[in-house]
């Protein structure tokens, strides 16, 4: 037999496999599985502590809580915060008094004390740092997430985040997609907002995150009630343990351990 004719194949075999070796993506950054899925919640709500804590103790599963300073829920409860930081859950960071620019459409819920567009960018900065304060006096650490009230990047043309970036591993918005590595930026990373979506839907993201190999990242804020924003405890359980029965291809993490996975990638690169 023709050794050209023997070899032709196997050239390009080689090829093949080498080409699909470039493109595959480097899954060490989801901690060697198929994708990262976090559970953030928004606002520091009684539900938080009532509902959503305990479900995810039960099956062992870490999300990330942003912390208004200011909730009367953090002054009432806060040996329970920091119970819940020493479970494993991180504290994040939403700011001391929820700022939100009261100048844009469909903001009337906007109080003059809290109207970010009558806020200067150093006051913004100074007073998310008091609340990083005040969340290390609860959970005793230095390292944590950030997400924008409202999804609020700038204060006028002003990005106010450049100012500490250095302070978080990362600052969750409010964007809706799913990322590479390669694509997130951890000054803006994007999350799928909840608000009585199905159990089927809400799979159907983890599903599509596994198959792409991408950071999924969910928004909740009322779980069972507490908030005008809401998901139903049914559905959130459904997808709890979907990630539970998954949690060998699923990597399910606080925010501040993915960020700083991206972050490492990332510089390696």
């Amino acid at each position: 037999m023709n050794r050209k004719l023997i070899l032709i194949p196997l050239i390009l075999l080689f090829a093949v496999a080498t080409v699909r070796a470039q493109k595959a993506p480097d899954l060490k950054v989801w901690n060697n599985k198929q994708c990262a899925v976090v559970l953030t919640y928004d606002d520091a709500i009684d539900v938080d502590l009532d509902n959503v804590i305990p479900a995810l103790d039960s099956l062992n599963l870490k999300g990330t809580f942003y912390i208004i300073g200011s909730s009367p829920v953090v002054y009432k409860r806060l040996d329970e915060w920091r119970l819940a930081a020493k479970h494993g859950h991180e504290l994040g960071n939403h700011a001391l008094f929820h700022p939100c620019d009261g100048s844009l459409p469909g903001r009337s819920f906007v109080t003059p004390d809290n109207d970010r567009s009558k806020y200067s960018v150093s006051r913004a900065v100074s007073e998310i740092r008091v609340n990083n304060t005040l969340l290390k006096a609860i959970d005793g650490k230095d390292k944590r997430t950030f997400a924008y009230p409202c999804g609020d990047l700038k204060i006028g043309d002003v990005y106010f985040y450049d100012q500490l970036k250095k302070d978080f591993a990362g600052a969750r918005g409010v964007w809706a997609g799913k990322q590479t590595a390669d694509q997130v930026k951890l000054d803006n990373i994007e999350c799928y907002g909840i608000n009585g979506q199905s159990a089927d839907y809400m799979i159907d993201l983890v599903k599509k995150a596994q198959q792409t190999h991408t950071l999924l990242v969910f928004l909740f804020h009322g779980v069972g009630g507490g908030h005008s924003i809401n998901e139903p405890l049914d559905a959130h359980s459904k997808l709890l343990h979907y990630l539970k029965d998954h949690e060998n291809d699923i990597w399910i993490a606080p925010m501040v351990d993915v960020a700083e996975n991206i972050s490492a990638y990332q510089a390696a690169k």
